[in-house]
């Protein structure tokens, strides 16, 4: 008789992949404790997992603190992924960027709700903040929404607006008369919606239908990037968008 219950095989490597998710925003390293409690599984089944990671160099375990943390497989895979993708090819591109404009440069794409760093930007050195954000608490992510594909640009399938901070959007309507502004301009601004002191530009990197690709963003303070010379930084951004497309996009 049929089952709708996932084949146990299946069901172990959901786990196995759920842990190395754990990383993403709980932490650089992380007890079996932990890791048990944010995926709602036994300790007994959590160590299981880790220990079949660590052998298969997903994971590292510290023997000071005994706590685990990604390991070189990890990092293979990404180097892998990276070069592949041609993503180093972009580097030049963006430290002339921001050589000239004193700011952070990046790229970003859209992965599921949040936007994802892909090249450049900084990252924080105690977990994988910057890395990932939410789609409604920066420019980047306005830029991927307001030029969504079909299918994408369903703004009421996102999950709660979170506010990161009081400038952040927490209102969907709010969210859509943003997005109207931004397709208007052009470009997105994130003044401190997503961390406080912070302020970003950026533009879209559209595929050959006129859809969101990626974003090109330029991150600074408002002292850098002051009210008077938004429309500097975004030109100084549009002027690469071409170059950058050439670079990404699989055919343009």
């Amino acid at each position: 008789m049929a089952t709708s219950a996932a084949p146990s095989g299946a069901q172990a490597v959901r786990r196995a992949l759920g842990v190395l998710q754990c990383f993403r925003h709980d932490g650089p390293e992380l007890g079996v404790t932990d890791i048990a409690r944010a995926m709602a599984l036994p300790i007994s089944t959590a160590h299981r997992l880790v220990l079949t990671l660590v052998a298969a160099g997903f994971l590292e375990r510290d023997p000071a603190t005994v706590r685990y943390r990604l390991g070189t497989s990890v990092a293979e895979l990404g180097q892998l992924h990276y070069f592949q993708h041609g993503l180093h090819r972009l580097d030049p591109v963006l430290a002339r960027l921001g050589r000239a404009t004193k700011a952070s440069a990046s790229i970003a794409v859209r992965s599921g709700d949040d936007a994802l760093v892909l090249i450049g930007g900084t990252v924080g050195a105690e977990s994988s903040d910057g890395i990932r954000t939410p789609l409604h608490s920066t420019a980047m992510g306005k830029v991927l929404l307001a030029w969504a594909p079909p299918g994408e640009d369903d703004l009421d399938a996102l999950p709660e607006l979170v506010r990161l901070t009081e400038r952040t959007i927490g209102d969907r309507d709010e969210l859509r008369a943003e997005l109207d502004k931004v397709r208007a301009a052009g470009y997105a601004v994130n003044d401190g919606e997503s961390e406080p002191g912070i302020r970003s530009v950026s533009v879209p990197v559209l595929d050959a239908d006129g859809f969101s690709y990626a974003a090109l963003t330029l991150r600074a303070t408002p002292e850098l990037i002051t009210d008077d010379r938004v429309r500097w930084f975004v030109d100084q951004a549009l002027a690469r968008v071409d170059q950058v497309a050439a670079l990404l996009l699989p055919t343009r």
